[in-house]
């Protein structure tokens, strides 16, 4: 028996023996090591990066958040910059979800281990069948990223790129957007476009399409196949959310931010909806400067931030489903209702138990990380909450400090990006839980007081 199949047959043994939570902990940190690896080779560099922002900025695309302690342009060269669009494309999508296409494309059949693996990372509703769900993800992506790329071609073409790096800088840009990673090949971002209807419309759409989630994106395509699919209730919880966080966060930045009111015309239109959907797909791209955003609006920003997208989509943050399932548990404990309901559809225990879990854990670790930073850093509160929030939902906005913190402070950042691509129960389940069939002890039955 060959090395290499004793080693083969112990990592498949390995693997086997973790749980799905477990196996997307050690897939995306595989994705954060060997990205962070590929940096450290001075062949990729322009100039001298160090380890700790190497790692930083492979955890940064991994879990495509965006936010960057050096500048990607003048610290990287043209396969550096390939590198970090690979660790983007891949944390985007999902672990696995290219690999099990093909599976599915050659054998049409996936194994036990891949199905439990893909259900624990995208949460579907009970009408949409994986195998659905896995081509929506990786046609409707590549469609998305195609007709980006056209898009932003036209609107880069008058920059006097040259041809090949404006079609590269519009490759980069559209995978970035898609993904909601928020990379730019710009030192300051889109903040010269702010005005430019193109560059904005382009990234808005590429945003909003894949943080609305690919249960949106299946649930449309089985509409459109079959006429008798019904919507999910899902979907139409994410449309109704999505819509009601866009308009929210327009009008506070139109009627309120001083940065953006002072704007004219059309700049301050598209400035107002920019940011608001910037944050609230956390893209991570900005048009102004959120240093200069007053307290009420960067507290605004930190919400949007806070409760991000639509699961199984390319956004982050708490996810407005829920969000949803929070209000209707107040909604139904102050109507006295024995049963907890929205809009007239009672929600499964299962889902309120997992989103009570999510909604305090993800709080939660907010506070210990703006508390750990505190102490850290030399920043105002608000400045480090934001980061934390940024952070911790993927999103990439920040209010300048990020190039500035220390290196137990990068750690930090690091460490909620991650966790915040892996999703806050996948990574709590990963650490803590035990395995399914490890015995339990029963525990007395009583009661407390609240």
């Amino acid at each position: 028996m060959s090395l290499y199949s004793v080693i083969s047959g112990k990592y498949l043994r390995f693997k086997l023996g973790l749980t799905p939570q477990q196996n997307l902990f050690y897939g995306f940190l595989t994705y954060v090591l060997i990205g962070s690896l590929l940096l450290c080779i001075p062949w990729f560099h322009k100039n001298s990066v160090a380890f700790l922002d190497n790692l930083f900025i492979a955890t940064s695309a991994v879990s495509t958040t965006g936010l960057a302690t050096v500048s990607v342009i003048d610290s990287y060269n043209f396969f550096g910059q390939l590198i970090i669009l690979v660790l983007i494309q891949l944390g985007g999508i999902g672990y696995l979800t290219f690999t099990t296409f093909m599976i599915l494309s050659t054998t049409r059949k996936m194994t036990h281990w891949h199905q439990n693996l893909l259900k624990t990372e995208f949460t579907l509703p009970k009408t949409i069948e994986i195998k659905d769900f896995l081509k929506a993800v990786v046609f409707f992506t590549l469609a998305m990223e195609a007709l980006g790329t056209v898009l932003y071609f036209f609107a880069f073409k008058n920059l006097n790129l040259g041809s090949f790096e404006t079609l590269w800088f519009a490759i980069f840009h559209s995978v970035s957007a898609f993904c909601t990673a928020g990379f730019s090949l710009f030192e300051n971002g889109f903040a010269n476009f702010t005005g430019n209807g193109l560059i904005n419309t382009t990234t808005s759409v590429l945003a909003i399409a894949g943080s609305m989630g690919f249960i949106v994106v299946t649930d449309f395509a089985l509409f459109l196949k079959k006429r008798t699919h019904q919507l999910s209730f899902t979907t139409k919880i994410i449309l109704m959310g999505s819509l009601v966080l866009l308009t929210s966060g327009f009008v506070f930045f139109y009627v309120y931010e001083p940065t953006i009111s002072s704007l004219k015309g059309t700049d301050r239109i598209w400035a107002a909806f920019f940011q608001g959907m910037s944050a609230m797909t956390t893209v991570g791209f900005n048009t102004v400067d959120y240093g200069n955003f007053i307290m009420p609006m960067l507290l605004v920003t930190i919400f949007l931030m806070y409760v991000g997208a639509s699961p199984s989509g390319t956004a982050g943050g708490m996810k407005i489903t829920t969000l949803t399932a929070i209000i209707a548990i107040m909604k139904s404990r102050l109507r006295n209702h024995s049963r907890i309901t929205f809009f007239g559809r009672i929600i499964p225990y299962e889902r309120l138990f997992v989103a009570t879990s999510s909604f305090i854990f993800y709080t939660s670790l907010i506070a210990l990380g703006t508390f750990v930073l505190s102490f850290l850093e030399d920043f105002h509160l608000e400045d480090l909450l934001f980061e934390v929030a940024s952070a911790l939902g993927t999103v990439g906005l920040s209010t300048g400090i990020t190039g500035n913190l220390g290196d137990w402070g990068k750690l930090v950042i690091i460490i909620l990006m991650f966790i915040g691509r892996l999703g806050v129960l996948t990574f709590g389940l990963a650490i803590w839980a035990k395995h399914r069939h490890s015995p339990e002890n029963k525990p007395l039955k009583e009661d407390i007081a609240v």
